[in-house]
């Protein structure tokens, strides 16, 4: 009976965990952050106590929106209403979130950055002096690859709506763009991070879905990729 308590309250807990996945957009983005992460980690040679301090990072992030979750789940059980310490409630706990996420991005710097940039020079290093006519090109493309998809689903404008977002796509290009030109972590790092908060901004307006902006961010990156790589 007791092994059964011990198999229930592990099965309830992975419960809440598929539950916070399906319900919540950021917990989906914290793990697919974790997974490209962790996997990446597994190249980079890094010791017990980096592994440790990585591990419990992203624990935190994960943790913290399970918390935020369970919190906010708990509010809206007594109340719908508008009342101001359920406002409180709610905001500490996504500040909680935020902490945790800033946390991870000076963790994630300060294991990866020593350890990404001299890649980053030997991959960026021929190709970085290519012709600014190549940035044109690229944007030219992508331009017109999102209007022959939008045309043939017959969905949205070239920058509004549709099965691919524009943006999205436009902002991960200059992102890459960037990168190559740039040969820096920290520069190429901004850059796509600008790209995301663009991203972010077309799902918050409701004017894409999450998959929409993440399609057009596959799409601008592997334009400018293939771009600067193929004709450069």
């Amino acid at each position: 009976m007791k092994s059964r308590s011990l198999i229930d309250s592990f099965n309830y807990a992975v419960d809440g965990i598929i539950y916070t996945l399906k319900t919540q957009r950021n917990m989906r983005i914290h793990f697919s952050l974790a997974i490209i992460v962790l996997v990446l980690s597994l190249f980079l040679n890094f010791s017990r106590l980096e592994f440790l301090i990585l591990f419990l990072t992203v624990s935190f992030v994960i943790a913290s929106e399970m918390i935020n979750t369970s919190i906010e789940k708990s509010i809206d059980l007594f109340t719908k209403d508008y009342h101001p310490l359920a406002k409180i409630a709610k905001d500490v706990a996504a500040g909680a979130v935020l902490v945790s996420a800033i946390n991870a991005i000076v963790v994630g710097y300060l294991l990866f950055f020593d350890r990404l940039n001299p890649y980053s020079h030997v991959l960026l290093f021929k190709i970085k002096n290519s012709p600014i006519h190549l940035t044109f090109i690229s944007i030219f493309l992508v331009i017109i690859i999102i209007v022959v998809i939008k045309t043939i689903a017959q969905t949205g404008t070239p920058f509004k709506g549709g099965i691919v977002s524009g943006h999205s796509a436009i902002g991960f290009l200059i992102a890459t763009i960037i990168s190559f030109l740039a040969g820096n972590v920290l520069i190429t790092t901004l850059a796509y991070f600008m790209a995301i908060l663009l991203g972010e901004s077309r799902v918050e307006g409701k004017i894409h879905s999450t998959f929409e902006v993440i399609t057009g961010a596959i799409l601008g990156t592997l334009i400018g990729i293939l771009v600067f790589q193929i004709i450069g």
